[in-house]
């Protein structure tokens, strides 16, 4: 579904009034407080119950002891919970930026699908069992798909028109056929169940480490673009009267976008919801100005993350429900919302 960006977005970004600019800043303060408070939250609670004098103990003294281990656990989980949100709502700001569709989300181009065909094909066909496995099979098929798309798109030639078309028939295929395999291997059907919900559970230094180059590369990278976007949002030809170039600028956000949202897919499975919803939330009370959307995408996508991963913990006890499963459950009754309200305000 392709949407057109509302007049405000393709009108210039006007510097914010001084107090509009403080009002942001006070604002981004308090996500970052919010951030810190689900962070400490996630160490904390869970599926095991644990007093605060033994997660104080499992941080600062290490020992070994049955309490020290889990928040060890969890401190992991929560750094990847970090990163990954982190990913997912940049990349979804940006592809929301590059396709003029408040409504796109990082699968959209077809980058879900190809991490998860790569880790189907490796399980399947060579065997790979380990989460060190998964990560590099998914990053490099969702780095696939992204260089696919920019090719059928028209790479130079590219448009938000094509690139989205390209995104959704790549997914349709890679879709079915990651399908296909799981129903005549019932082995791989097995392992690929836990994964393909998207979890946090299985997160280790090992993996963080792994990913850690590519998260640090395509935040830096995403957050790069908000100036170059904000002219393209005002249409390709006031775009190249300010001097954008716009296949620069497109290229590097495919790029961005892939690398982000690979690596999070890699480390975590395929999430959803979450780099639809941050970021059009954000837009709400940010403007369509992406050098204030970006950040609070940043910070507000983890705070999502992490809170749906404690209701994971909490609900199920003393299992636990995986957190793709949690933000599936969130985001289908507020992605609604936002559709509905959309078209009301359309009419």
């Amino acid at each position: 579904m392709l949407v057109d960006s509302p007049p405000e977005q393709r009108a210039e970004t006007a510097p914010a009034p001084p107090n509009r600019r403080a009002i942001r800043a006070v604002g981004l303060l308090v996500a970052v407080a919010l951030l810190v408070a689900v962070a400490l939250a996630s160490i904390a609670v869970g599926a095991k119950e644990l007093s605060l004098a033994q997660v104080w103990h499992g941080l600062f003294d290490d020992s070994g002891t049955y309490g020290d281990v889990v928040v060890a656990e969890r401190l992991s989980r929560t750094v990847l919970g970090l990163l990954a949100g982190a990913a997912l709502g940049l990349s979804g700001a940006v592809l929301q930026a590059l396709t003029r569709n408040p409504l796109a989300d990082p699968g959209l181009l077809g980058i879900n699908a190809g991490a998860s065909a790569a880790v189907v094909t490796a399980i399947t066909y060579l065997g790979v069992t380990s989460l060190s496995g998964y990560v590099w099979f998914a990053f490099f098929g969702a780095a696939a798909v992204g260089a696919l798309v920019w090719f059928l798109g028209g790479s130079r030639g590219a448009t938000p028109v094509r690139l989205a078309l390209a995104g959704t028939a790549i997914s349709a295929a890679l879709y079915g056929y990651l399908q296909a395999v799981m129903i005549m291997d019932e082995a791989a059907l097995g392992k690929m169940r836990f994964w393909t919900v998207g979890s946090l559970s299985a997160a280790d230094d090992s993996a963080i480490t792994q990913v850690l180059p590519f998260f640090a590369a395509g935040m830096l990278l995403a957050l790069g673009l908000a100036r170059p976007l904000n002219a393209m949002a005002m249409g390709d030809d006031t775009a190249r009267a300010l001097g954008a170039d716009l296949n620069r600028t497109r290229a590097l956000s495919m790029l961005a976008a892939t690398v982000l949202c690979g690596a999070a897919t890699a480390a975590c499975g395929p999430i959803v919801f979450v780099g639809l919803m941050v970021p059009h939330v954000v837009r709400s009370f940010t403007g369509p100005d992406l050098r204030w959307i970006l950040p609070y995408a940043a910070i507000l996508s983890p705070v999502l993350l992490l809170g749906a991963d404690v209701i994971g913990r909490i609900v199920a006890r003393p299992s636990e429900l995986q957190v793709g499963i949690v933000t599936a459950v969130l985001g289908g009754p507020v992605f609604i919302f936002l559709v509905r309200r959309r078209r009301t305000a359309q009419l």
